[in-house]
């Protein structure tokens, strides 16, 4: 088969780059109300999905992603720590779900999940997680296909593994793992039957083109994500982005209309960077098609919304917990 041969076996994409960009730069108004139109139409109305996450394994991590203070190359206040056992974890997402959250996502600092003793008490906090009747999300890096067939055997509800950013901006973020290695271990998840969970990072230096670029990729990946985080960069002392400027708030807006434009079905979650937000622009972020949360006290090694706020902020707003669905 020809190399021309080749391309035109390929599926044609969903959409490109440059639509993405065409939606991305409508003016603002017309942008949420498209972006409105399309929530409407696939998802129940001021519903939120209220999600926990936990770090069960904190530090030390291989990978020298420029964002994170887990990295073991980078100076940071953040050390390592212990592999959390099993019975603290589901201590900890007993307590979520009485706060009112139906997911509980589980991430452990590792470049890649290791067989043995630490991966059989992953599958150990997957089942006793959802035997409360929650959701279940990890995120240990790159994973095997007997990996992936374990959790989903386990139960796992959903698989966090996010692509940062754009293929072409990659390498300035991440040069421990390629792109390809990433979308390697999407491919594993969702051939096993687990939900895809990916997003990405703004305000990491990036053009617009790479936000695009980005959120383009996902739209066009072969099993389309369950979720998408959405994530403004949250400068931490001594990572490589420590000087970085604050995310323009309309800018976190607009990535998150166009990806609820071009991914109707998908539950898109407002992320990291959240705490930095006023409770005005979260409400635009939620009526730019936004209907998931990380709630709770801590967002892995990073702040986030203080739980009386959130539920102030969605009583005022009318917004109400997404029900337990079990379900991605």
């Amino acid at each position: 088969m020809t190399v021309m041969q080749q391309e035109s076996a390929m599926p044609h994409p969903k959409v490109t780059v440059k639509e993405v960009r065409a939606i991305h730069d409508l003016p603002l108004m017309e942008l949420l109300h498209r972006a409105q139109g399309v929530h409407r139409k696939h998802h129940p109305e001021n519903q939120v999905q209220l999600c926990a996450l936990l770090s069960i394994k904190t530090g030390g991590c291989a990978e020298d992603c420029g964002y994170c203070p887990q990295s073991s190359h980078h100076s940071t206040e953040v050390e390592p720590e212990r592999f959390l056992p099993v019975d603290e974890v589901v201590r900890k997402a007993r307590i979520a779900k009485d706060a009112g959250s139906t997911r509980f996502c589980m991430g452990a600092a590792w470049r890649e999940a290791k067989d043995g003793p630490s991966f059989d008490r992953v599958i150990e906090m997957v089942r006793g997680v959802g035997d409360l009747g929650l959701e279940t999300c990890m995120t240990l890096g790159m994973l095997t296909d007997e990996q992936a067939a374990r959790l989903a055997d386990a139960g796992l509800t959903a698989y966090n593994h996010n692509l940062d950013t754009s293929k072409e901006f990659y390498g300035e973020i991440i040069t421990t793992r390629t792109y390809e290695e990433r979308l390697a271990t999407l491919d594993r998840v969702a051939k096993n039957g687990i939900s895809v969970c990916c997003g990405g990072i703004i305000g990491m230096g990036e053009s617009i083109n790479d936000r695009c670029a980005m959120l383009a990729t996902l739209a066009n990946l072969p099993t389309p994500p369950g979720s998408v985080p959405i994530n403004a960069l949250v400068p931490v002392e001594g990572t490589p982005l420590e000087d970085r400027p604050p995310v323009d708030s309309l800018e976190l807006v607009r990535a998150i209309a166009t990806a609820r434009i071009i991914m109707p079905t998908v539950r898109v979650r407002l992320s990291a960077g959240r705490a930095n937000l006023s409770r005005e622009a979260q409400l635009l972020c939620f009526m730019a098609g936004a209907n998931s949360i990380f709630y709770g006290e801590k967002l892995l090694t990073t702040g986030n919304a203080d739980v009386d706020a959130d539920q102030a902020l969605m009583r005022d707003a009318g917004l109400t917990p997404m029900p337990p669905q079990q379900s991605a």
